[in-house]
């Protein structure tokens, strides 16, 4: 299969078109619309437990669900992506809103505005190009990310799981107190949490496809009302004012709130690397592609649609998505089919969501907690680079100890300071001819390596900058302390760039080997870098004769300068 201009196509499926609305035909669509049953089944009583991580009311994050499922079904790229209230958001949203909420809003106009405000930061990072900061967070920072909100979930859940009048503190400190005060907790709300959970992780092992929240919540609801436990003190939902949303702006006495905009920044940098790694990661398996910069528009636009009918903010949800993928659903209109079926479901269910037991509800949240741990991915991790490995784990840290907004900023930070370590601080090699193998090659990598006597090779595997200009000079200095050369040629292979600072310390190089009697030498310089020395004087010193475009002419020139062989 070729593209437009004739070239072969890659990947085993077709390419996603955003603006394809089509729906598919015969067994695909049917696929999609069973799939869509199956998350709406899955999707209510997540939400609804959302909710209350949230500290807003259930229908709160339902209509954000309701809405954000709608735009993203028009704007979004992936064929499979769940959109809506997600554990994460959630949990910044309720941190939030016990510090941000101001008196006279409810803790709902005060969500919906921060919805409204991580919508306009979408938008505004999406008119600016700014979809390639997707890609600043390494797998280390992510996994110790996750696993640190799944803490903090489960943490959360120590009122609303034991019963107990718990002060209002942080996650860790709520769950604290209940340790240090075991008979504050009620007994019969305990067992329902823990009796709702392992059915939950009993359901997933043995029926990893099917609506387990769902069936958790029904068996948890009929055991509260079949054995009384509503009078013994276990606490249920309450009636759902369940009808059309006010549609329009909330009060926006917190909009001036710092507190509120740096939350909104740190829900959209979270949320914008949700949509796109669990989009990317199932596109992966089907040969589907994802644009990076429409998800960053439908999550704005979800957002905004969320804020307007005085919801969350909401994000994508990769257990929700993992439900599409398992099911069969492979298009968009799995997504409005989730839409219609959850609809359905809240209105012919209302009565009996309205007698779900809070502490079946924090059961959900711990649930989805624990599958946000992914000890695989520690292991793996763990396996490849110990350095990245501990960088999950102070990640994981940072979010459990300084709170979510504070994690946010330990986990780019550090995916930020890894980055910059490895180019700071980066690979080198003296190079050399190896017996029957075309071309030089790094010293250390073979056995039978040699170096050309006379003349060192040296590549720097970075660009050459502020940060490692002073490293650079110290290994060539080393180099050539080494092997006391007469020429010394830079490979300039792997420098695709040089700032200032490069350029003065390359200038620094060609001195202080001219004081030696050394001629220094460049081979393959890109044209880029070239354009960026010429000003500086530095290639003029060296010289024309001096400066080749490959390392075979190279070799030539100086066994032709020398005599040597």
């Amino acid at each position: 299969m070729t593209d437009s201009k004739g070239r072969p196509r890659r990947g085993r499926g077709p390419i996603v078109r955003p603006g394809t609305l089509r729906p598919p035909e015969g067994r695909a669509l049917r696929a999609d619309a069973a799939a869509g049953i199956t998350v709406a089944a899955y999707l209510v009583p997540q939400v609804l437990a959302y909710a209350g991580l949230a500290r807003v009311p259930p229908e709160a994050g339902l209509w954000a669900a309701f809405a954000a499922l709608a735009v993203y079904f028009v704007i979004g790229s992936s064929p499979q992506l769940s959109v809506g209230p997600e554990s994460t958001t959630a949990l910044m949203t309720g941190a939030a809103l016990a510090t941000i909420t101001t008196p006279g809003d409810s803790a709902q106009d005060t969500a919906a505005l921060l919805a409204l405000a991580v919508g306009a930061v979408c938008l505004l990072a999406w008119a600016g190009g700014l979809a390639f900061l997707s890609d600043l967070l390494s797998k280390p920072v992510l996994v110790g990310y996750m696993a640190g909100i799944a803490g903090l979930m489960i943490l959360s859940q120590a009122a609303r799981g034991t019963g107990a009048d718990v002060p209002d503190g942080d996650p860790l400190a709520e769950a604290w107190w209940v340790v240090q005060h075991p008979s504050a907790i009620h007994g019969p709300t305990l067992a329902v949490c823990l009796g709702t959970l392992a059915v939950l992780l009993l359901g997933a092992r043995w029926w990893p496809t099917g609506p387990v929240p769902l069936v958790g919540m029904l068996a948890a609801t009929a055991a509260v009302a079949l054995a009384g436990l509503s009078d013994e003190g276990v606490t249920v939902v309450g009636d759902l004012s369940f009808g059309l949303p006010e549609v329009g702006l909330p009060a926006l006495s917190s909009l001036g709130s710092w507190a509120l905009l740096t939350t909104a920044l740190a829900i959209a940098v979270v949320g914008f690397t949700d949509n796109v790694i669990d989009a990317r990661a199932f596109a992966a398996r089907h040969g589907d592609r994802i644009d990076a910069r429409r998800e960053l528009l439908a999550l704005g636009a979800s957002n905004l649609a969320a804020g307007l009918v005085h919801g969350i903010p909401v994000s994508s949800s990769g257990s929700r998505t993992a439900i599409v993928d398992a099911v069969g659903g492979r298009s968009r209109w799995a997504g409005l089919s989730t839409l219609g079926a959850a609809l359905v479901l809240v209105v012919a269910l209302r009565p009996v969501l309205a007698r779900f037991p809070d502490a079946a509800l924090a059961a959900v949240v711990v649930y989805a907690g624990l599958r946000l741990i992914d000890v695989r991915e520690f292991t793996r991790i763990a396996r490849y680079r110990r350095a990245e490995l501990l960088i999950a784990l102070a990640t994981t840290f940072g979010v459990l100890v300084l709170g979510v907004l504070q994690g946010v900023l330990v986990a780019v930070s550090l995916s930020l300071v890894d980055v910059f370590r490895r180019v700071a601080r980066p690979h080198d090699a003296v190079e050399g001819l190896v017996p029957d193998l075309a071309g030089m090659h790094d010293v250390d990598d073979y056995d039978d390596a040699v170096a050309v006597p006379g003349l060192l090779v040296y590549r720097y595997d970075a660009p050459l900058f502020f940060a490692n200009a002073e490293n650079f000079l110290s290994r060539v200095r080393d180099s050539v302390a080494a092997y006391d050369p007469e020429w010394v040629l830079l490979n300039f292979e792997a420098m695709g760039e040089v700032d200032l600072t490069g350029a003065d310390a390359l200038e620094t190089l060609r001195a202080e080997l001219e004081e030696q009697g050394v001629v220094l030498a460049i081979a393959r310089l890109k044209q880029d870098p070239r354009d960026v020395l010429q000003p500086s004087g530095v290639l003029d010193r060296i010289g024309a004769e001096h400066i080749f475009p490959t390392l075979p002419t190279a070799l030539e020139a100086f066994r032709a300068a020398t005599g040597r062989e």
